[in-house]
């Protein structure tokens, strides 16, 4: 069985998985060694580890992942994947979307994708059907932006956003949700939009923190899947197994 772990800017996603079978998923804060003990307690067959990371990780956990592990992949831009990446700056490309791009890619082999991770930041991916990773935007996330204009500017408030969203605000905390939830909509929609017109073919997969937010509110039709990326890393451990 695989553990695999998606440490994030915010927080950790992890996956148990029995080959390709997603068997369980959580999130924590942070990966600790007791909750590995844990782990290892109730799947006794967990034999193989691999972890991401777009945040620093305590040493003596990675220490102890290659101690306990007979098989541990730490992930970085030299693993082996099972696309092609064609991105030109391969060395900055964020693991995270990489992943995700594999992910998709095992989900809807053969097809143009259009990758959308709502998370921290919004990242869009295109991957072709043939399994080539070619390229991606990024703009900043949800609450990137309620905290960009709250702290960039001298009176506007901190806001959430919850419930229906207006078209025009009406105070200026329905302003601020209304123009960062909208403006994101029309961007997302947009880009999609814009693909279709490319690629008629292509489809669209919205995953990250956000994505269920997002769902209802875009008018294009995708399709969501929050474990996309964890889907990815253990395609990448299973496959450098395989490589082995």
């Amino acid at each position: 069985m695989n553990l695999v772990a998606d440490i994030g800017n915010s927080r950790t996603k992890c996956a148990i998985f029995r080959g390709g079978e997603l068997v369980e998923s959580f999130t924590t804060e942070h990966l600790t060694i007791p909750q590995l003990e844990d782990l290892q307690l109730r799947f006794p067959s967990l034999d193989k580890a691999i972890i991401s990371t777009v945040a620093s990780v305590s040493p003596g956990l990675v220490s102890y992942l290659k101690s306990t592990f007979p098989t541990f992949v730490d992930f970085n831009h030299q693993t082996r994947v099972p696309i092609l990446n064609k991105y030109q700056t391969p060395a900055t490309l964020g693991l995270d979307r990489l992943a995700a791009a594999v992910g998709a890619h095992e989900l809807f082999p053969d097809l143009d994708l259009l990758v959308i991770d709502a998370g921290t930041a919004v990242t869009f991916d295109l991957v072709e059907g043939n399994g080539t990773f070619a390229g991606g935007n990024i703009s900043p996330g949800l609450r990137s932006r309620f905290r960009a204009l709250h702290e960039f500017t001298a009176k506007l408030p901190l806001v959430e956003a919850s419930g229906e969203v207006p078209v025009i605000g009406q105070t200026t905390e329905e302003a601020i949700v209304a123009g960062v939830v909208n403006g994101m909509v029309f961007e997302m929609d947009g880009m999609i939009d814009s693909m279709k017109n490319k690629m008629p073919e292509i489809h669209t997969i919205l995953t990250g923190g956000d994505a269920y937010f997002f769902e209802r509110r875009l008018k294009n039709r995708i399709f969501v899947n929050s474990e996309i990326t964890l889907i990815g890393l253990n395609r990448i451990l299973e496959y450098n197994v395989e490589k082995q």
